[in-house]
């Protein structure tokens, strides 16, 4: 029986020893599979998506911080500053992640001894900031116990606090909030710019101020205990500063107001930081990406509690590029000067109340480039209430008028277009008498029949000639005392005739808030006043555009202000390298043959050098060749002190020069230039003499001094005046 027990006992120890040895095995195996699998995800992670990680890492380590990277500076034409940069002393504070509201107070306390800050733009919930913090036990008891009950029970728990914060500033007194020294306003002055800054982009705590900057002895002071103070930081901040009161220079926002925030997202996808400066209107803003340069970018290196303990630069910035613009300022500012003169002049007339302003654009018809763009208004001194005349050359672009006359030549050749004219063709004028209607007629014709040319039709100005192209388009015919029924295909065809010359069509300008003015309607009558300028309104620009497709020969050519995209200037001497040169864009040709628009051409010849043409008394004796076309629109002007809508008259002028291989294209417009009842002569015409005059004549003085090849350098010149507009100033 016992050897039976111990070979059973031996049997057992044997099936025991070997479940061990099986369970063993098992979990070393899976040891092995468990270490296998870390060792293929390591090598995964080290291998396939290490490059991945690493750029992560990195990317979560690089901030791109604010250096006040200089903005790209403006020239004109012939390398003369227009908008550059004022170097200026800045102090500045950097938050970090893990600053606390105390930790910049004491930041503050300290700076307030070293240096002076008005509190000029201190809130009064600056001042309750200050109060909750000096008076922390007081403020505890402005709010009781049962109030605090109240608040939780009625208010959810992520309001609550707010909710008592509201109601103990409600109760801080007046009395309270003006008990501070000037020493402790002068704290909060100091705090209030430090917080308004975000983290990890300098602020600047003074120096963005045209009327507080800093001085030697502040900067020297704070210089000397930068260690003392963590964040505090002393540099050379900017300041933007024109030569020129030209209004599509643009504007930028400062520091203190930084990105506008109706765009705050677009610029934050872009790596800019909420307080930089961005270009808020015309070319600053258009620009914006060139001008604004590329920011340093430096690796903050921080501890265990994200605390900043060193900073590696990675990248050094760069400035902004600059840009020529295709003006010259001396010829830009003698044009202001020309148009404020006679503003001014024309406003005094009888009948001149309403005269407001006037505008004047002048382009090469080749490359499209704007070689004078005014526009001025006159408008009253706040202080003392003199008129006086402020730049308003966006409405050039932006402001639509009925323009008369001027509009003719594209009535002719819409007339070529659609059949219902031949070069020569002569038509009758005499005046039009459309049933229950008063007549229409040509000034110069009245009551008999003069038959003409299209020339004739041109030089003479005749407005019959039109209609009765109009009729044509139409498909209709002129019979005296009947009804008309022309429809909506021929308003379509008129207009287009006049959008394939840059009339009703945006011309595609390189600047913002460009407008284009929807068509009148389609309403019978409205045919005819359509083909003399009287009905659909357009831009200053859009006359200049139309003039220049009729100068080169039907080529529709986009203006821009902007001549070349240069590298910043390495020396100060000479203009940078180029990076982008502007080239003509053509946006379409006219529909017309050579010899019908030469015939347009050689009718608006006629117009400044026959003694029956328009603007013969003012461009007959001209030194140079050309043609033009003058216009007369009547207009109305609501009085909004009276309550009452006056007649009035705006006056035009286009044309180009000299008239083989022309050079310039321009456009004169001026709106509500007199009460109709007191017009007696359209005096844009000698204006428009005036401003091509200066135009040669300065072009004549300075010789052939434009660069034009690329491959050359153009050596940077003072400003042509001595004005200097601080950015802060346009703000005000």
């Amino acid at each position: 029986m016992r050897k039976i027990t111990d070979k059973r006992v031996q049997s057992m120890k044997v099936k025991q020893r070997s479940t061990i040895t099986f369970r063993m095995n098992v979990l070393f195996f899976s040891i092995f599979i468990l270490f296998t699998m870390l060792i293929l995800r390591l090598g995964y992670l080290q291998i396939v998506k290490g490059e991945e990680y690493t750029g992560k890492l990195a990317q979560a380590e690089e901030v791109p911080v604010n250096t006040s990277v200089p903005r790209g500076r403006i020239f004109d034409s012939e390398g003369r500053i227009m908008v550059d940069n004022l170097p200026q002393r800045a102090i500045t504070y950097t938050k970090m992640q893990t600053t606390k509201s105390n930790d910049m107070y004491i930041i503050a306390e300290k700076l307030s001894v070293l240096i002076e800050k008005k509190p000029n733009n201190i809130t009064k919930s600056d001042l309750q900031d200050f109060w909750l913090k000096k008076y922390p036990e007081e403020a505890l008891e402005l709010v009781t116990d049962k109030e605090r009950k109240e608040i939780e029970e009625e208010i959810e728990k992520t309001e609550r606090n707010r909710a008592i914060d509201r109601l103990t500033r409600s109760r801080i007194t007046e009395e309270q909030l003006n008990s501070f020294t000037e020493d402790e306003l002068e704290v909060i002055a100091i705090y209030k710019e430090m917080a308004s800054g975000y983290a990890l982009s300098p602020q600047i705590i003074k120096g963005d101020d045209i009327k507080e900057e800093v001085t030697v002895e502040e900067f020297a002071r704070v210089s000397e205990r930068l260690g003392e103070f963590e964040g505090v930081n002393t540099t050379t901040d900017w300041r933007r500063v024109k030569t020129s009161s030209l209004a599509i220079l643009g504007s930028t926002t400062l520091p203190k107001v930084g990105i506008p925030k109706e765009r705050l997202d677009y610029f934050l996808s872009r790596d800019y930081s909420r307080n930089d400066r961005v270009g808020t209107s015309y070319i600053e803003q258009q620009y914006e990406e060139v001008l604004q340069g590329q920011k340093s970018v430096v690796k903050n290196i921080t501890d265990g509690k994200g605390r900043v303990i060193d900073i590696q630069p990675v990248y050094e910035g760069k400035p902004g590029k600059d840009l020529v613009l295709t003006m010259d300022s001396e010829i830009q500012l003698t044009h202001e000067e020309i148009i404020a003169e006679e503003l001014l002049k024309f406003s005094k007339n009888s009948g001149g109340q309403y005269l407001q302003n006037a505008y004047f654009t002048m382009m090469d018809p080749y490359t499209g480039e704007v070689l004078s763009l005014v526009g001025k208004r006159i408008g009253k001194n706040e202080e003392t209430g003199v008129k006086e005349i402020k730049d308003y050359a966006f409405g050039a672009f932006t402001n639509a008028y009925e323009v008369g006359s001027t509009v003719k030549p594209g009535t002719i050749l819409t007339g070529y277009r659609e059949g219902v004219l031949q070069v020569g063709t002569s038509l009758v004028d005499e005046p039009i008498r459309i049933k229950d209607s008063q007549p229409k007629s040509s000034v110069f014709n009245r009551f008999g029949s003069i038959r003409m040319t299209d020339l004739q039709a041109l030089e003479r100005s005749s407005n019959v000639y039109m209609f009765k192209t109009a009729y044509g388009v139409a498909g209709s015919t002129y019979r005296p005392n009947q009804s008309i029924n022309f429809g909506d295909d021929a308003f379509l065809k008129m207009r287009s005739g006049y959008a394939q010359l840059g009339l009703g069509a945006l011309t595609g300008i390189d600047l913002p808030g460009e407008v284009n003015r929807s068509p009148g309607g389609f309403e019978d009558g409205k045919l005819l006043d359509l083909s003399i300028g009287q009905f659909d309104t357009y831009t200053t620009l859009q006359l200049a555009q139309f003039a220049s497709t009729l100068a080169n020969g039907g080529s529709r050519i986009q203006p821009h202000v902007v001549k070349e995209i240069r590298e910043p200037s390495v020396d100060g001497v000479q203009l940078g390298t180029i990076v982008k040169e502007m080239t003509p864009t053509i946006l379409n040709t006219v529909d017309n043959t050579r010899e019908e628009i030469e015939r347009v051409r050689q009718g608006m010849r006629l117009v400044y050098f026959s003694g029956g043409g328009t603007a013969n008394k003012a461009f007959g004796n001209a030194p140079f060749t050309g043609g033009g076309k003058t216009g007369t629109a009547q207009s109305s002007y609501y009085d909004e002190k009276l309550w009452r809508r006056f007649n009035t008259v705006n006056l035009t002028h286009v044309g180009f020069a000299p008239y083989d291989n022309p050079e310039i294209a321009y456009a004169l417009v001026i709106p509500h230039a007199s009460l109709e009842s007191s017009y007696k002569t359209n005096f844009s015409t000698p204006l428009a003499r005036r401003l091509v005059d200066k135009y040669f004549e300065i072009k004549q003085k300075n010789g052939a001094t434009l660069v034009n090849d690329s491959t050359s350098t153009q050596l940077i010149k003072p400003a042509f005046t001595n004005a200097k507009i601080d950015e802060e100033e346009t703000k005000e």
